[in-house]
């Protein structure tokens, strides 16, 4: 019987050491979590942590890395429809807008001006007699209808004639200002302002009346007398 009191009383011991030491192992847990995995700022909730994380991604361009949707279109690196300078030097004729540099065949022309008086042409070539060896290869053709000769020049290797040269003397031809073979020198001022007269003559001299709107090399020439516009010529200069 005695024995039995001692088992007894040594098992209820052995349980409560048991269940002491279970409770310090479930404190010592409650104390010392592992660290979350996907943690939250304090003081926000995920809700809102995960709208400044959309937000960030939608942040302006400016604000993105150097390199992502940086590219910067630079003012005159977008190519523009036609040339807006050479299109000021032209004539126009029937709705046409001949221009300076513009390409032009005899077929081309004649469907613009209808078919010429006459056609000329002439390939440069060494000892030719022109001393215009820097044009040795080249084609040029003469195009004449009345009160108007327009020039045109090819390039070795089959490329197309561009014109370089216009001569105007019938009224019929205006420039793309409406000025025209007749016109008074003062109507010209006032169409070509940044023009001037090349002499600085007097209104009843003879002087050319130039418009350079780019350059030395692609000019527009008015050549005046008693006052008036006697004729127009629009010339690119040749290398």
């Amino acid at each position: 019987m005695m024995k039995s009191t001692k088992k007894a009383a040594g098992f209820i011991l052995l349980s409560i050491v048991l269940t002491m030491a279970m409770t310090g192992c479930q404190s010592s847990n409650a104390e010392s979590p592992e660290p979350a995995q996907n943690s939250v700022e304090p003081g926000t909730s995920k809700e809102q942590n995960k709208d400044e994380g959309a937000a960030n991604s939608n942040a302006p361009a400016s604000e993105k890395s150097e390199g992502e949707d940086s590219a910067v279109i630079k003012e005159g690196s977008v190519e523009k429809e036609g040339n807006v300078v050479l299109k000021e030097l032209a004539f126009v004729y029937n709705e046409h807008t001949i221009a300076i540099s513009d390409t032009a065949n005899e077929e081309q022309m004649e469907q613009m001006l209808g078919k010429p008086d006459n056609v000329k042409s002439h390939t440069y070539t060494e000892g030719d007699g022109t001393n215009m060896d820097n044009l040795i290869g080249f084609t040029e053709k003469v195009y004449t209808y009345p009160g108007l000769e327009i020039k045109t020049i090819s390039v070795p290797e089959g490329k197309q004639d561009s014109i370089f040269n216009i001569q105007i003397t019938d009224p019929k031809y205006t420039t793309v200002r409406n000025i025209k073979a007749g016109d008074s020198l003062d109507t010209l001022k006032k169409a070509y302002p940044e023009g001037k007269l090349v002499g600085d003559g007097a209104p009843d001299e003879e002087d050319d009346f130039r418009y350079e709107p780019s350059n030395y090399v692609d000019v527009m020439s008015f050549h005046i007398k008693d006052a008036k516009v006697e004729s127009i010529q629009i010339f690119s200069l040749l290398d």
